[in-house]
């Protein structure tokens, strides 16, 4: 428990990072990385040159100060991002290096300002939230290792198949190389593909969403990827994917991760809205639901800039088929549809229902804003952004 005298010290520091957050995670990155390289090995290079993560982290911490005597409130944000870390190995040993690292950063931005009283209340204060990530943290991985055909950290897998869905996204399809039966996942949850890239001086750790079903053979894991073409950082995942590995090359792999994911408990209607690749997690929803809750109401809503563009359609076109109660609606930008307007929206997400929106930040942004815009509550509007939230700008938040 934190005594009030530092709960208070720390909350008289929320317009100080307000203002200076960001500089606060900048120096804070670049001084850690200089230490201690190997840490590299880990945090998304692309997230790093592009400021995202930094701002993220400004915000969590901002969030942290301003929430310090009432930790709950940011215990759903905790959680996310400790799915994120089961997801790329972290351990309780890199916490104390982040803390160091952390509070000099605050020293060397502030200067004078940063008293003694001030850098050990946060001091404190980081060893309390260390302790709640390094908890649930722990947590996780031993669900997760105690699952049938479980594991810890990042375990090799071999590409079993390769298959091009449209002019931009392929599908991988995973097997252990153990053989060992794979453990279930949520529909929507996402692995982390671990590789070294030839020429690359560091690992590199990219998110991807498992674009089907779970399957009761538990045989294998699908990813479906979008080549990025410039190969800036965001794109040499990709691109390595798309051109240099194929059949029988070899990857690790962690264990499914996420809190984005279809209630396949509840018999509430669901609306899925997707944007390009933001399909993957709902392919693996809409299939969920023809297998678990058939009769369930459901309908599909995607946007892509062609039907060459578009992943999946025929699959679509099926499961639509075959439920009871679904409908499905696509919009084309570069073929004279357009894109998701508010009219769209109000004329076909479902009433009553679970809606769940993966895209790019400019159409998530969009499409999110015009669900709260109309009305729909933000308990009832679900949705996956791979990288630091802070991007999205929403109205309700």
């Amino acid at each position: 428990m934190l005594s009030q005298e530092t709960i208070d010290i720390v909350k008289s520091t929320v317009p100080v990072l307000e203002e200076h957050g960001k500089t606060i995670t900048t120096v804070f990155y670049k001084n850690m990385f200089d230490a201690h390289p190997e840490l590299l090995n880990i945090f998304n290079h692309a997230n790093q040159s592009q400021g995202r993560q930094q701002t993220a982290l400004a915000n969590t911490v901002l969030a942290a100060a301003a929430n310090i005597d009432n930790l709950e409130a940011i215990v759903p944000a905790v959680v996310q991002i400790a799915h994120k870390h089961k997801s790329l190995g972290i351990v309780p040993e890199q916490y104390p290096i982040v803390g160091e690292y952390l509070l000099k950063a605050i020293k060397e931005v502030l200067g004078d300002a940063a008293t003694p009283e001030i850098l050990n209340a946060w001091e404190e204060a980081y060893g309390v939230i260390a302790d709640a990530f390094i908890g649930i943290e722990k947590q996780m991985y031993d669900e997760a290792e105690a699952l049938e055909g479980g594991w810890r950290m990042f375990k090799p897998f071999e590409i079993a198949d390769k298959v091009k869905e449209s002019d931009v996204i392929t599908s991988f399809y995973f097997k252990p190389e153990d053989g060992q039966k794979l453990p279930s996942y949520f529909p929507g949850q996402y692995i982390t593909v671990r590789m070294d890239i030839p020429g690359e001086e560091y690992t590199f750790n990219r998110q991807y969403t498992l674009s089907q079903a779970p399957c009761k053979e538990g045989e294998v894991y699908r990813i479906s990827v979008k080549r990025e073409d410039d190969n800036t950082p965001n794109g040499k995942v990709s691109v390595h994917l798309h051109d240099n590995l194929n059949v029988g090359d070899e990857v690790e792999i962690s264990v499914p991760a996420g809190d984005f994911y279809l209630d396949t408990e509840s018999n509430s209607p669901v609306t899925l809205i997707s944007g390009g690749v933001g399909v993957t997690p709902m392919m693996s929803m809409y299939e969920a639901i023809a297998q678990v809750s058939p009769e369930r109401p459901v309908t599909f809503l995607h946007s892509a800039r062609t039907r060459k563009h578009q992943a999946f359609a025929d699959r679509v076109q099926e499961l639509d088929e075959t439920l009871k109660n679904s409908s499905v609606a696509a919009l084309y930008s570069e073929e004279g549809d357009g894109f998701i307007t508010k009219e769209f929206l109000e004329e076909n997400v479902l009433e009553d229902s679970d809606i769940y929106v993966c895209g790019p930040t400019p159409f998530m942004q969009v499409v999110i804003n015009y669900l709260y815009e109309l009305g729909y509550p933000e308990e009832k509007v679900h949705f996956e952004f791979f990288g630091p939230k802070a991007e999205l700008e929403l109205v309700n938040a």
